[in-house]
């Protein structure tokens, strides 16, 4: 019972940390509307045949946080729930629909700000109550021949949405017991029914094609998104200790996180030991950690609904031996080199074939079974989604932000290694986002003998 005042502090700080993260989040537009504007513009350059209508997510039937679906964001800024974007690229304007009076926005945490002056805090043309989307979409099918509409399934916070697409065609669209459609492929199966004169057409991979490219916006705020995922990783695997939980340390990340102002977490929390490293999105943190383990966090921030992705890798009694030593530092090898090689122009074969020449002059032996065993190099993008939008690049632009993750297992040592930052092109290389971890052998062995929160705590109390 001794430590039960440390357990209601720690707590107590947790929640005054989640309050504050929800009022820091709880303005109109988290950009500028210029910036909005800037990309609405962007994809009417796309679209100038025809009209797109974009549904924003509908409200919530569980007690979770409300949070808008990532395109319909990206093109507005508007949390409203249940609200309709048109954005016409023959007449070159913004209808936002939607209804929302002063109770129903404050009681998600919204700013009612909108109430006062909609096109003037959003930046749209035009606002139309909700309840006209029937008669508007009449009217709008009998001036325009073609009516746009993402295909793909909306992304909502913890989502990526060509994941969640096969996970719900194999559950849901194909199961003979099933056979419903998403919202998404509904919503055009009725455009199509009720106005048959009309083509629609998916504009999915003309948003996704803009999200690609990060803004100087966007940008700033996954650097803010960045510095506290390094500082509560950072406090985590200084507070690791043999004896604890993997639920401990998951809680310290959650709280050090939403104190710096972390609005949520990019995805639930990853952390692999012990006989749990062949799975490497294993989230369950029910082990207790042991002398002599070596553990995998892979975790990130959310801010402003922009991601960071960072994987940390170490031994849990903070010293390596010989064989984590080895493969740890083959894997910062290719990750540190990759960095290195990481500018515009190449496409991501250059980048290996180029990170392969560094490695053998610094005298690696690249026949060894761990980098036959390493996925290494360019892992997949980063932005509204830690598994954002757009496939492997062709050819890396600036502006791209992407997860950097030389990953290898070696289940029969229960060992596994990665080590992932997040990375932005720029135009004379690469910049990355997430610096300032211990990531050095004897970084990490010095940091790790430095008490952590728990430590500091039990000492105190």
């Amino acid at each position: 019972m001794k430590d039960r005042p440390i357990i209601l502090r720690f707590w107590l700080v947790l929640a005054a940390a989640v309050l504050l993260s929800s009022a820091l989040a709880a303005g109109t537009l988290s950009f500028d509307k210029a910036e909005y504007a800037g990309r609405r513009a962007k994809f009417m350059e796309k679209i100038p045949d025809g009209v797109a209508v974009i549904l924003g997510a509908q409200p919530l039937t569980s007690y979770h946080h409300y949070y808008q679906n990532n395109d319909f964001l990206y093109l507005c800024g508007v949390e409203i729930p249940n609200s309709v974007l048109v954005i016409d690229g023959v007449q070159k304007q913004t209808i936002l629909l939607y209804t929302a009076n002063e109770r129903s926005l404050r009681n998600e945490g919204l700013s009612t700000d909108i109430l006062k002056d909609p096109p003037g805090v959003t930046g749209v043309d035009r606002v139309l109550p909700i309840e006209e989307l029937t008669n508007f979409l009449g009217r709008l099918a009998g001036q325009t021949k073609v009516i746009y509409t993402p295909f793909e399934p909306e992304e909502l916070m913890r989502e990526c949405s060509l994941e969640k697409f096969r996970y719900l065609q194999r559950s849901m669209i194909l199961n003979p017991w099933d056979g419903r459609q998403t919202r998404e492929g509904q919503f055009v199966n009725l455009l199509r029914q009720k106005f048959p004169n009309v083509e629609v057409r998916d504009c999915s991979p003309f948003i996704w094609e803009l999200r690609t490219i990060k803004s100087p916006a966007e940008i700033e705020a996954m650097r803010r998104a960045a510095r506290i995922g390094v500082k509560a990783i950072s406090e985590v695997m200084k507070a690791t200790r043999p004896g604890m939980y993997e639920y401990e340390l998951a809680a310290l990340y959650e709280y050090v996180a939403k104190k710096e102002g972390a609005q949520d977490l990019a995805y639930y929390i990853v952390m692999s030991s012990g006989e749990n490293h062949p799975y490497v999105h294993y989230y369950k943190h029910d082990r207790l950690l042991k002398d002599g383990d070596f553990i995998v966090l892979d975790i990130g921030p959310d801010v402003n609904y922009y991601d960071t992705d960072i994987t940390i890798s170490y031994p849990v009694n903070g010293k390596f031996t010989a064989r984590q030593k080895e493969v740890y530092e083959a894997a910062k090898a290719v990750h540190d080199a990759s960095i290195a090689v990481y500018r515009p122009g190449l496409t991501t074969e250059q980048v290996k074939n180029e990170v392969d020449e560094i490695l053998k002059k610094q005298g690696f032996d690249l026949t060894k079974d761990y980098f036959k065993r390493m996925r290494g190099g360019f892992g997949h993008y980063v932005g509204l989604a830690v598994h954002d939008v757009g496939g492997g690049p062709m050819v890396l632009k600036p502006g791209m932000v992407f997860a950097n993750e030389p990953l290898m297992i070696f289940p029969e040592e229960n060992l596994g290694v990665r080590v992932e930052d997040t990375i932005l092109i720029i135009e004379t290389g690469s910049e990355v986002l997430t610096a300032g971890i211990p990531r050095k052998v004897k970084e990490i062995e010095a940091f790790m003998k430095k008490d952590g929160i728990p430590q500091v705590l039990k000492k105190k109390y």
